[in-house]
């Protein structure tokens, strides 16, 4: 008997952004092989997306010459006493640029 396939995920349109300005995310703490635009310091923070920015093919397919896939990037927010706890001013943030894989909403 063959086997059945799995349902397919349903995903938002391909223009439709996961995130909207305001929304809280953390940086996902994934590894990277060999390049990555993500940088370690803001893995694993909570931030606040500043502005939903543009799409274009995932950093590492491009890197690796693969077929690219396509992604929207975002400019995240955060406090730089949550990336770094000794910093001394409480209001001073940082903002960097991050694709939408890896983000997920914070709770």
């Amino acid at each position: 008997m063959p086997k059945s396939k799995p349902p397919e995920k349903v995903r938002p349109p391909a223009d439709a952004a996961r995130f909207k300005v305001g929304d809280r995310v953390r940086v996902k703490d994934m590894p990277n092989l060999f390049y990555s635009r993500t940088q370690m310091y803001i893995r694993g923070v909570v931030g606040t997306i500043a502005e939903c920015t543009y799409k274009d093919i995932i950093p590492e397919d491009e890197a690796f010459n693969r077929d690219g896939r396509i992604e929207q990037y975002y400019i995240v927010r955060f406090r730089q006493k949550d990336l770094w706890p000794e910093y001394q001013f409480e209001n001073d943030t940082l903002q960097t640029e991050s694709p939408e894989r890896w983000l997920e909403p914070a709770d």
